[in-house]
């Protein structure tokens, strides 16, 4: 076998390996993103029949319903505050922290450890500390500071008490991602620094945000959808639909769970999360063109 054919071998047999290793993936994709997304926007335009079955086809007529609903409305709002309280407060403190602990301190492994354990707690049991937390009467954040303050039952402040709880949660995994892309920035760039005269701030302005921009655009389209995706923690933490503020804190896709596994109106429920990815893409998109004027590809 000549050299030409040996390696015409060994790229095709390459090209099959690639295939076959990714194939679950793929497959996973598939069966559990892509079949249901096509799904769920079928199903938006139809009229739920009994037991899921016999749907009705309708046209038009929930997304009629739905942007005339003032329910939906008040989410979207809900939702868009609880992203914008939430994700640039996450996505800066861990960049802060990933920078401190990126030094050479005593017990930085603990600490480390410390702020990436909210990751690994069950929301059940963040959402029941976080309700002790938050108790007007006998919670520890009013009692310590001598406080009278509705946390989750005042319509006023009780998305951003929950949009805490998120920071708190995502702290810990945004700081990981942060501190990988730190330990790849070359020492000699903050020597040469240092001998130009620059202080920390200036360093880290001038080198560490640009060195580590790619990491940060991911992080903020990462964290904005899953922060626009928020569920878990609203359900848990608020509990009743009797509690006077759920009204101003309930996000889209509480409003699908409501609709579509409490009022089993699953065509409507499947127009909300038409509207929310709808929406999630918008954002994404302009997120996309945005970062051609600050993201530096080294």
């Amino acid at each position: 076998m000549n050299r030409r054919s040996l390696r015409s071998t060994t790229t095709t047999q390459m090209f099959v390996w690639g295939w076959v290793l990714i194939l679950p993936t793929i497959m996973g994709l598939m069966v559990l993103n892509i079949v249901p997304m096509i799904a769920t926007v079928y199903q938006s335009f139809h009229k739920t029949g009994d037991f899921g079955r016999g749907n009705v086809f309708i046209g038009l007529k929930n997304f009629q319903k739905l942007f005339s609903d003032q329910a939906v409305l008040q989410s979207i709002i809900n939702t868009c505050k609880y992203t914008i309280a939430q994700v640039p407060l996450s996505v800066f403190i861990a960049l802060i922290l990933a920078v401190m602990l990126n030094r050479q301190i005593r017990g930085r492994g603990a600490y480390r450890t410390i702020f990436f354990l909210p990751m690994v707690v069950a929301p059940a049991a963040i959402a029941m500390v976080w309700r002790w937390l938050y108790n007007s009467e006998f919670g520890l954040i009013n009692n310590a500071f001598n406080l009278n303050v509705s946390w989750i039952s005042d319509p006023a402040i009780a998305v951003y008490s929950i949009a805490i709880i998120g920071i708190w949660s995502d702290i810990g995994y945004n700081m990981i991602l942060f501190l990988a892309g730190l330990q790849e920035i070359p020492k000699d760039y903050y020597e040469a620094a240092d001998l130009d005269g620059a202080n920390a701030i200036q360093s880290f302005r001038h080198i560490t945000v640009p060195m580590v921009s790619p990491i940060l655009f991911f992080v903020i389209v990462t964290r904005m959808i899953a922060a626009m995706q928020v569920f878990d923690t609203i359900f848990m933490v608020m509990e009743q639909r009797s509690n006077p503020a759920m009204y101003k804190t309930q996000s889209l896709v509480y409003l699908f769970y409501q609709s579509s596994f409490v009022e089993r109106d699953f065509g409507y429920g499947s127009t909300i999360v038409v509207v929310l990815l709808v929406l999630i893409m918008c954002i994404t998109a302009i997120q996309m063109i945005a970062q051609k004027k600050w993201v530096h590809y080294n």
